[in-house]
């Protein structure tokens, strides 16, 4: 388990910091430190904020075949952002969800390596 989270806060500093560089107008990281701060606080709130938040919307999860936990992986954003304040910054909820989607898609695909590397 530890192990498990210390590789997704090493990946999502990298992530974080990468794609801070591809869209600097639309999301701030200030420096790396902050990064990896970030990525500890996002895994924070994905272990205490993420689960009520997905029993709380739970139909509407349902209803929209998933996609609505796009936005709540952005809201889940947002709200480090808030934590860190201007140091981590998304211009825009719209950039949040951005985020949130490459996120979500990278994290998959190395979710789906690993266990191929596993088998």
């Amino acid at each position: 388990m530890l192990r498990y989270l210390i590789q997704r806060i090493i990946i999502n500093t990298i992530m974080f910091l990468a794609i801070a560089g591809f869209f600097p107008m639309k999301f701030q990281v200030q420096n790396v430190l902050v990064a990896v701060i970030a990525a500890i606080v996002l895994s924070l709130l994905n272990i205490i904020v993420k689960p009520l938040l997905m029993i709380i919307t739970m139909p509407i999860t349902v209803a929209t075949m998933g996609i609505s936990m796009l936005f709540i992986n952005a809201l889940i954003l947002e709200l480090t952002s808030y934590i860190l304040g201007g140091a981590f910054h998304f211009y825009s909820f719209g950039t949040a969800l951005m985020v949130a989607i490459i996120m979500s898609v990278v994290n998959g695909i190395l979710s789906i390596h690993a266990s191929e590397k596993n088998s």
